[in-house]
């Protein structure tokens, strides 16, 4: 059978969205509008949705309208507006002068030219489950894997991996896409810190990007290795020779993959460039 055409009432404000939920029940909705009545009393608002609904035996609409008054969805509505404000402020706290280090690239983020919170669609701090670790934005969620004996374990505004690691699948929503841009423009930033020295040979790696394809082409890799060196693997499957930069162990990074124009992608460690992919 085929799915019934459910109406569902998103919440964005140009950056963040957020699914509210349905509105149509079961029925297979068509044409849609919404209504907002406000008021001096808060407790006056209404938020209505008005819809067509499709005749059950072919796809054309019926000659009627049906309301729904949506009553718990506007109070959701308010806990969403309330919640992005609140991580906003949070999130604003994060840059401090110690982010932005002499000779740091203008633009990037934590410099004096950059607002943090302008354009962040998602943030992934503390919040985090066996599996899951939650956008405090409340858009799309991380994954964590740790299936082959690994571990997550909570760390002060983070997530301390062992042997697990976590995939953010923001091209991977199926019908409802949220984040088209991320085929084109983003801009992916972590604070980082690695434990201690490997003592096998090879990369580890640390934080990279792919593309949505069937073959999970990688656009571009940031790893480290024992001998402290940054390596740096981009779309075409070169690795770059090691990079000059240095890591420290139990040293707070940031690193930062900046991808322009679909094909222009560059990787920043503290602001500074360490490496791009034409």
């Amino acid at each position: 059978n085929k799915e019934n055409g459910v109406l569902h009432l998103w919440l964005t404000d140009n950056t963040h969205i957020v699914d509210i939920g349905p509105v149509s029940g079961n029925d297979d909705a068509a044409a849609s509008s919404l209504l907002y009545k406000t008021a001096d009393d808060a407790n006056n608002e209404k938020l209505i949705a008005l819809y067509e609904k499709k005749k059950e035996d072919g796809n054309k609409p019926s000659p009627s309208m049906f309301s729904v008054l949506l009553t718990a969805q506007l109070e959701r509505v308010k806990e969403v507006l309330k919640t992005w404000k609140e991580v906003d402020i949070r999130v604003s706290k994060l840059c401090t002068n110690s982010h932005a280090p002499e000779g740091a690239s203008t633009g990037t983020p934590c410099s004096s030219t950059f607002n943090i919170t302008d354009g962040l669609v998602g943030f992934l701090s503390g919040n985090f489950s066996e599996t899951t670790w939650k956008d405090e934005y409340l858009g799309v969620n991380a994954t964590i894997n740790n299936t082959e004996g690994g571990a997550a374990t909570k760390a002060s505004d983070g997530i301390e991996f062992h042997g697990a690691w976590a995939e953010w699948p923001v091209g991977g929503q199926g019908e409802n896409q949220l984040y088209h841009f991320a085929n084109y423009n983003f801009t992916l930033v972590a604070t980082v810190s690695i434990d201690g020295v490997p003592t096998e040979d090879g990369p580890i790696p640390l934080m990279g990007t792919k593309l949505n394809d069937e073959g999970k082409s990688k656009l571009m890799e940031l790893s480290y290795e024992k001998e402290k060196k940054w390596i740096l693997q981009c779309s075409d499957g070169r690795s770059s020779e090691k990079l000059s930069n240095s890591w420290k162990s139990k040293t707070q990074y940031q690193v930062a993959i900046v991808l322009r124009n679909g094909t222009q992608a560059t990787v920043y460690v503290d602001g500074k460039s360490v490496g791009e992919a034409p």
